[in-house]
């Protein structure tokens, strides 16, 4: 898990708004999604013109959205995460058994499935995939600290056991981490197995042209009968705003993702285009370095959190395609409490706050800025004069992106620009990082609450939703009066689509299922 951290804040260091993450509003162009119109059509070809490189096809050890979002359409897991983000669906397996002490999970497993080279999925492969991906000597290690077995007893059942009641353990199970690989790697080495991997999924390896584009094609084979309806997708690298844009319009791509927000308007009336926002978790932040005075003081961290109208920071800079952040969790994950305290705009709690402070003559203080990314370039200067009024002189400290993660991870910064997306359908993921000060320094900041650690790891072992509901309202309640980060806000997945492609749909969790994708003639 602590890896995966690692990369959501070194992403949102390098490109806090145009790295693609979202939680927001949903717009289709006035209507609300690029749904299916009419039966779907088998055949054609699909390109989706993407902002950034993937870094590897690993799903074990690799963590960036543009290889999880690939290698997801070719890996499957027992479960998976449903459209809305909050729960999770049979998928690889169709249903599970949890004991009465709440200990050994036995999941049984779909019958008839088969790998991209036609050997049948079983419960060897499901154990030989988690044990490698939750052991850190091999994989990520997530998970592995609830996990105490994986067993086989027949070719269709598996049992994990865990070593105390763990709530999370479906929903953890349902990540790209866990996907069910062939046993061994069938017979290669982990390199070269990842290099031309072999999954279970809709569609199958082909090319990687690095640079330039990675290929999949249709699974003829695939468990779900007459999916996928594509011949292929693939996925090309386009780093600029306006070569994706030309290229979606001129149709030699079908999926455009991330448009600036600048061009969403006129986007939603371009004819041939459908302009999607997808509600999503993405929530974004500046995080407060509790180990640099005087940001060790609530009423400092308060005052800032107060002097800050987000509402004029989202209408000028994202051009209103957001929503303000009152808790660190977004209204896409479960538990997530709408009447949380978030600290809002508001100048005259912040000049009182001030005055309640060590430093209440104000105090000077540097802002970590991703160089060359004009997001929050913008963001810091409106935060510039905002703070001015209480008396707060922020300085714009310009870092190279490669090492500005780097620097929060060695506490070497005052603020900073951060964001997060969540990976599964419970809060157990964001709210350990963020509040566990055990886990990644909450988030880097050295935010240390007894009291909060215990709640997280009390709602880790409740099974009951109401009594978990009522732990994470306190969570975020404390979080909010502590003020930890300000909390921004949440924005939404952007993709343009031309109007042939249907049934294309992100989830708030950032996957998508292009099984589900035809176009339309």
């Amino acid at each position: 898990m602590k890896r995966r951290l690692l990369f959501v804040l070194a992403v949102a260091a390098a490109a806090a708004v145009v790295g693609g993450c979202g939680g927001g509003s949903s717009d289709s162009g006035g209507s609300g999604g690029s749904t299916s119109a009419g039966t779907p059509q088998p055949g054609g070809d699909v390109v989706i013109a993407r902002t950034q490189e993937s870094l590897g096809m690993d799903n074990i050890n690799v963590f960036d959205n543009e290889s999880i979002w690939i290698f997801q359409q070719m890996f499957e897991s027992l479960y998976t995460v449903s459209a809305d983000g909050k729960s999770v669906k049979p998928w690889l397996a169709t249903g599970y058994d949890l004991s009465d002490d709440k200990l050994t999970y036995t999941f049984h497993l779909r019958e008839g499935v088969k790998f991209h080279n036609g050997q049948p999925m079983t419960s060897a492969d499901v154990k030989f995939s988690i044990d490698k991906a939750r052991d850190p000597k091999t994989g990520w290690g997530f998970i592995d600290v609830a996990i105490k077995s994986v067993e086989a007893p027949d070719p269709n059942t598996v049992v994990i056991k865990t070593k105390y009641p763990w709530a999370p353990l479906v929903a953890d199970i349902a990540l790209f981490n866990n996907a069910i690989l062939p046993k061994d790697y069938a017979g290669m080495s982990q390199k070269d197995f990842y290099a031309n991997p072999i999954g279970t999924g809709p569609f199958k390896w082909d090319h990687w042209t690095h640079g330039k584009e990675i290929k999949l094609v249709k699974n003829p084979d695939y468990w779900q009968k007459g999916k996928p309806y594509l011949d292929s997708v693939t996925w090309t690298t386009v780093p600029t705003d306006a070569t994706r844009e030309l290229q979606l319009k001129g149709g030699q791509a079908q999926i455009d993702e991330f448009p600036p927000f600048s061009t969403i308007d006129t986007l939603k009336q371009t004819p041939g285009i459908t302009m999607n926002l997808f509600p999503s978790t993405r929530t974004d932040y500046l995080p407060m370095n509790f180990k640099a005075k005087p940001f060790d003081d609530v009423h400092v961290r308060r005052a800032i959190s107060y002097a800050i109208d987000r509402q004029a920071m989202i209408d000028s800079v994202l051009f209103g395609y957001a929503t303000p952040a009152n808790s660190f969790m977004p209204p896409q994950v479960p538990y997530y409490d709408k009447n949380s305290p978030g600290l809002q705009f508001d100048l005259d709690k912040a000049k009182e706050e001030m005055a309640q402070s060590s430093v209440p003559n104000g105090f000077s203080f540097e802002l970590s800025v991703g160089s060359g990314d004009d997001t929050q370039t913008q963001i810091a200067q409106i935060l510039q004069e905002s703070l001015k009024q209480i008396g707060i002189d922020l300085k714009i400290r310009k870092v190279d992106p490669s090492v500005q993660f780097q620097q929060q991870q060695e506490y070497d910064y005052e603020m900073t620009f951060a964001y997060w997306t969540m990976d599964i359908a419970d809060p157990d993921e964001l709210v350990s990082f963020a509040v566990d000060n055990k886990t990644a320094g909450s988030f880097f900041t050295d935010y240390n609450d007894p009291q909060q650690i215990e709640w997280t790891h009390q709602a880790q072992a409740t099974f009951d939703t109401g009594q978990r509901q009522e732990l994470y309202t306190q969570i975020q309640k404390k979080a909010a009066e502590d003020a930890f980060m300000v909390f921004l806000y949440y924005s939404p997945y952007r993709y343009a689509t031309t109007d042939k492609v249907q049934g294309f749909q992100v989830y708030p969790t950032g996957n998508y299922h292009m099984e589900d994708v035809w176009l339309k003639q």
